[in-house]
């Protein structure tokens, strides 16, 4: 979190074009191990039946983010440059890591904030997960890949992250539109829109997977209605009933969040599952190049951002058949906290 930091703030102070990529890439570099050693430290917290919700909660973050810093930052650029911009907004993760230091424990057996008899309690409860899974080798990288779960997980989040810049792409075109090139303040205020939905949405359908234990279900169904929403979207007229489907976008591409990464720990056990959120999170994200980039080509070839996003739609698509097809349900329930058998995943 530290290096994260620092890195953000360079960003602000770069001079060329070949040093922003640079302190882009370091950027990138040290903030793609915070995701995966979030989700282990999860994952030894919570057993799974309260995973989904605890990965959502979490992974909130990412919508509040932008509902809390995108009119921030509209007002920032509206009183400063851009790169008082980066260099401020480089600063809180370097303050948090101080509160994290000092606030986060590993596991509940060296938290002081809670009883020996809860820690032992979760403990417990998670141990028993790990008993019921089959064993799953060393840990090591090579480990991870011969799981047929992890290449396919791998695949789907790629898919996945491809067609969510969908959403990330539509959604400028969609603010300009209804601002009429308004302030970055106003840009700003708009912003916080889809991403104030999602919020709900993704905590909302992380809930309802816990519940039912329906984790597959829990990606797949958003993701197609991301996909509806998405091509609907380049074919209606109008302000409104743009950023309405580009809420209903918004809400469908965030919701699978914490059911998608509730999946990894509920396949595989403790000591490779590590080492497989990783590689997800790495390779999966790749995706974040290919979404923009593969737009972008198809536009200039075209003359039409259509295309572009058709193809992207076709992306989500894919990641619902795999996440659909390519996943066998559990053997083993997941059980809400009543005790009361459920579906697997």
């Amino acid at each position: 979190m530290v290096a994260w930091g620092l890195a953000a703030s360079l960003t602000g102070l770069v001079q060329t074009k070949s040093q922003f990529y640079v302190a882009r890439f370091v950027l990138g570099f040290f903030e793609g191990g915070v995701w995966p050693a979030v989700l282990i430290l999860l994952a030894s917290w919570f057993p799974l039946r309260e995973r989904a919700r605890a990965n959502a909660l979490w992974m909130a973050c990412l919508p509040l983010s932008s509902v809390l810093m995108a009119p921030l930052s509209g007002w920032m650029l509206d009183h400063a440059s851009w790169r008082w911009v980066l260099v401020l907004q480089g600063v809180p993760p370097l303050v948090w890591a101080v509160v994290w230091w000092f606030a986060v424990a590993d596991r509940p057996a060296q938290a002081r904030w809670i009883s020996r008899a809860e820690a032992d309690h979760v403990e417990r409860s998670i141990a028993a997960d790990e008993a019921a899974k089959p064993s799953a080798g060393s840990g090591s990288y090579l480990d991870a890949v011969k799981q047929k779960s992890v290449l396919v997980l791998i695949g789907v989040y790629f898919f996945w992250i491809t067609g969510f810049y969908g959403f990330n792409l539509w959604l400028p075109s969609v603010i300009k539109e209804l601002t009429h090139d308004g302030s970055p303040t106003e840009v700003g205020l708009l912003t916080a829109i889809p991403f104030t939905v999602a919020l709900a949405v993704m905590i909302a359908n992380a809930a309802w997977s816990d519940r039912t234990g329906r984790r597959r279900q829990a990606v797949a169904v958003p993701l197609v209605v991301g996909i509806a929403a998405l091509l609907l979207g380049q074919a209606v007229d109008g302000a409104l009933p743009r950023m309405l489907l580009l809420c209903v976008t918004a809400a469908a591409v965030y919701a699978p969040y914490g059911p998608f990464w509730a999946i990894p720990g509920q396949l595989l056990r403790f000591e490779v599952v590590a080492v497989a959120m990783g590689l997800i999170n790495a390779l999966g994200n790749l995706g974040g190049f290919a979404g923009p980039y593969l737009v972008g080509w198809l536009t200039d070839v075209t003359g039409s951002s259509v295309t572009g996003f058709a193809v992207l739609s076709g992306f989500l698509a894919v990641a619902v058949a795999l996440v659909t097809l390519g996943l066998r349900p559990s053997a083993r329930p997941v059980r809400p906290l009543s005790g009361q058998a459920m579906e697997g995943t």
